[in-house]
């Protein structure tokens, strides 16, 4: 039950200008985002976290907040962190990341020493996963 509350805490902090609705939506974006980067159905991880599909779509779609028994279960089976549930970056969309990623390259577009430091570096990223 303390890490549901922490959990309420955390968002409520981090994202005060977000009402009770939208903090249940952002948090099912968040969920269904994490799991399809794990490659995951809503069958498989529902199953993997002792509840319905149903449910699961519930919370994806922000009808409702997982209990905090489902919660521990998603930071476990997802292999992650509460930080990284539910901080403010990885709350973005890929578009809005995709956006940002390529502000910042552009920012950097004649610096070809660090271009090729952040090539090596994505490089490493993505096939490591």
């Amino acid at each position: 039950m303390i890490l549901y509350d922490i959990f309420l805490l955390q968002f409520d902090v981090q994202h005060p200008e977000l009402n009770t609705m939208n903090i249940k939506k952002e948090l099912g974006e968040k969920i269904k985002r994490i799991r399809k980067q794990r490659g995951y159905t809503q069958e498989e991880l529902a199953e993997m976290i002792d509840i319905s599909s149903r449910n699961l779509s519930n919370i994806e779609l922000g009808n409702s907040y997982p209990k905090p028994e489902t919660l521990e279960k998603f930071l476990k089976i997802l292999n992650i962190t509460t930080q990284t549930l539910f901080s403010n970056d990885s709350i973005k969309s890929d578009a809005e990341l995709l956006e940002e990623i390529n502000f910042l390259i552009n920012t950097i577009q004649h610096d070809h020493k660090t271009l090729e430091k952040i090539y090596k570096i994505l490089k490493a990223l993505i096939y490591e996963i």
